[in-house]
C-alpha cells in the first residue's frame, strides 16, 4: 500500500529526511520539551484518504514490511496528515530491536507471518501536516498541542508517546524506561520548528564502560593485513563460554597499524582451539563473529583469531541480550586484569518496566 502520492491532497510529499538529534547532557534551563527516546526504526508516515505511505531514515518505503498496521493507522489517523515517529514490536514487556529486525525481509510470506508472531507498533511524536496545511515552521509546542488532538482516540497499536515539560520528569524516565528497552530520552526546544536532516535535537543516551577479552581482529579495507579495522570483543559466561558481544573500531590511521603490530603475534596457533573457530556452527546458542546473514551478505566477515589473553575498557550504550546494541567505543587497554574476568557480571541489568505503563502515559 505504498502508493504514489498525490500532491494536490498534502502540501509535499516523500522523500523527507526526517530531522535528527545530537548527543548531549540532559538540558534543563529554558524552555524544553522531554520525551522517552525510542529503540525502533524512525518512520514517516503519509496519508492521504485511503493511502499510507511509510518511509524510514534512509528514505526507503517501508509498508509492505508491516502489514498488521494498515487497518490500525487508517482507523487512528486523519484523513490527511504526515507524522514522524517510531516503529517497534514490544514482546515480553519490552522493547525487541532484533525482532523488529526479522520484519525486514524479502519473502512476502515470512513478513506476513511475523506480522501475526512480533506485530509492530507506531508511537507518534510530530505532526508535519494536516490536511493541506503545513506545519513544519510552527513551533514545536503547537505542533504536540496538534497532535495530542488528532490522536485523542487513538487506539493501539498506535501510540502518543509520553511528553513531559519538567526535567525531574525525564531524569525518572531516563532511570527507569531502560527495564522497558528504551534508550534515553529526547530533549527538544518547544520553540523548535521542524528542520529535515538538521541535528536539532539533543539525545541522552546510557552509556556504561566494561572491560572485555579481545578475542579476534579484522583488517581494514585500506590495509589488509597491515591495518587493524576492528576489534572482536568478548565476554564470558556463567558456564565459561565465551560469547561475542561486538566489536570496537573507533581508532585513528596510525593506531591502527600499531595495533596489527601488536596484536598480531597472539594469531600464531590461536586458531587451533580458539573458542570462536567453528563459528558458522556456534553451540547452544553463544555468540560468535563471521556468520553470514541477510543483513551482512555483502559484507567480508572473516577475521583473525587471536588468543583471548588482551583486555580492553570499552564503553557502549546499550546490551541487548548477549550483545551491544551499537558498535563499542575503545577506552583504554587493561593490562592489569586478567581476561577470565571479563563476564557479564560487571554489567549491571537494569530491572523489566512494563511497557504498557509507558503507553498508557501516552
Amino acid at each position: 500500500m505504498d502508493e504514489a502520492l498525490r500532491p494536490e491532497v498534502l502540501p509535499f510529499g516523500p522523500p523527507l529526511a526526517p530531522m535528527l538529534a545530537k548527543a548531549g547532557p540532559l538540558p534543563e534551563r529554558g524552555e524544553w520539551l522531554y520525551e522517552p527516546k525510542w529503540d525502533g526504526f524512525r518512520t514517516l508516515i503519509w496519508r492521504e484518504e485511503e493511502r499510507l505511505y511509510l518511509q524510514s531514515r534512509d528514505e526507503r518505503p517501508m509498508l509492505r514490511y508491516f502489514p498488521e498496521l494498515v487497518d490500525p493507522l487508517l482507523a487512528s489517523l486523519p484523513s490527511r496528515c504526515v507524522l514522524d515517529g517510531e516503529l517497534v514490536v514490544a514482546s515480553g514487556g519490552r522493547l525487541d530491536f532484533g525482532a523488529l529486525q526479522q520484519r525486514i525481509h524479502p519473502a512476502r510470506s515470512r513478513v506476513e507471518r511475523l506480522a501475526s508472531e512480533t506485530p509492530a507498533s507506531f508511537v507518534a511524536f510530530d505532526l508535519l501536516a494536516l490536511g493541506r496545511d503545513d506545519l513544519r515552521d510552527l513551533p514545536l509546542v503547537e505542533r504536540r498541542r496538534l497532535l495530542e488532538s488528532v490522536l485523542e482516540d487513538a487506539a493501539p497499536p498506535v501510540h502518543l508517546t509520553p511528553m513531559t515539560r519538567e526535567p525531574s520528569v525525564a531524569r525518572d524516565w531516563f532511570a527507569r524506561f531502560e527495564g522497558a528497552g528504551l534508550d534515553g530520552v529526547i530533549a527538544k526546544a518547544q520553540s523548535l520548528t521542524y528542520q529535515p536532516g538538521r541535528r536539532a535535537m539533543v539525545k541522552v543516551k546510557h552509556v556504561r564502560t566494561c572491560d572485555a577479552v579481545v578475542g579476534g581482529l579484522r583488517w581494514h579495507k585500506r590495509g589488509p593485513g597491515e591495518l587493524v579495522g576492528s576489534l572482536l570483543l568478548g565476554l564470558y559466561a556463567q558456564d565459561g563460554a565465551l560469547h561475542h558481544v561486538g566489536v570496537t573500531s573507533s581508532f585513528k590511521m596510525e593506531e591502527r597499524r600499531a595495533l596489527a603490530e601488536a596484536l598480531l603475534p597472539l594469531a600464531a596457533g590461536a586458531a587451533d582451539e580458539h573458542p570462536w573457530a567453528a563459528w558458522s556452527a556456534p553451540p547452544s546458542g553463544t555468540r560468535r563473529p563471521g556468520a553470514q546473514s541477510r543483513w551482512s551478505a555483502d559484507k567480508d566477515l572473516s577475521f583473525v583469531p587471536l588468543r583471548p589473553v588482551r583486555v580492553c575498557e570499552v564503553k557502549f550504550d546499550h546490551l541487548e541480550g548477549a550483545r551491544f546494541r551499537h558498535t563499542a567505543t575503545f577506552v583504554r587497554w587493561r593490562d592489569d586484569k586478567p581476561a577470565g574476568a571479563c563476564t557479564f557480571e560487571q554489567i549491571d541489568v537494569t530491572p523489566p518496566y512494563e511497557l504498557r505503563e509507558i503507553f498508557e502515559r501516552s
